[in-house]
């Protein structure tokens, strides 16, 4: 069982840039594809990014393409999401989540994803 851990959320002003980090451990987590989610107060959790087991193959929300970048280490279990020209939407939660099934995409759905992260807010302002 892999466990996650994010950090680098914050306050940042629109049109700033910030770069969250998953951090994981146990598990195998070469071996998993890997998400980014977000859920702001009153709104469902949505898709944000999404990572192959190996780091070759991304996928983006619509809102986010071309703004976000998803990237992974290996060797050192970690995963992060750069952040560029952030929107002043308000606070987010963002979460990284885990898909160890065997085969497959990568989920855009939760429902795809076992293991979660507590989740690292961002505060967007204007």
């Amino acid at each position: 069982q892999v466990q996650l851990v994010e950090s680098g959320g914050g306050l940042v002003q629109a049109g700033g840039s910030v770069r969250l980090s998953c951090a994981a451990s146990g598990g195998t987590f070469s071996g998993y594809r890997m998400g980014w989610f977000r859920q702001a107060p009153g709104k469902e959790r949505e898709f944000v990014a999404g990572i192959s087991s190996s780091g070759i193959t991304t996928r983006y929300s619509d809102s986010v393409k071309g703004r976000f970048t998803i990237s992974r280490d290996n060797a050192n279990k970690m995963m992060y999401l750069r952040m560029n020209i952030l929107k002043a939407e308000g606070p987010a939660v963002y979460y990284c989540a885990a898909d160890a099934r065997l085969g497959g995409g990568i989920s855009v759905r939760d429902l795809g994803y076992a293991y979660w992260g507590r989740g690292t807010q961002v505060t967007v302002s204007s």
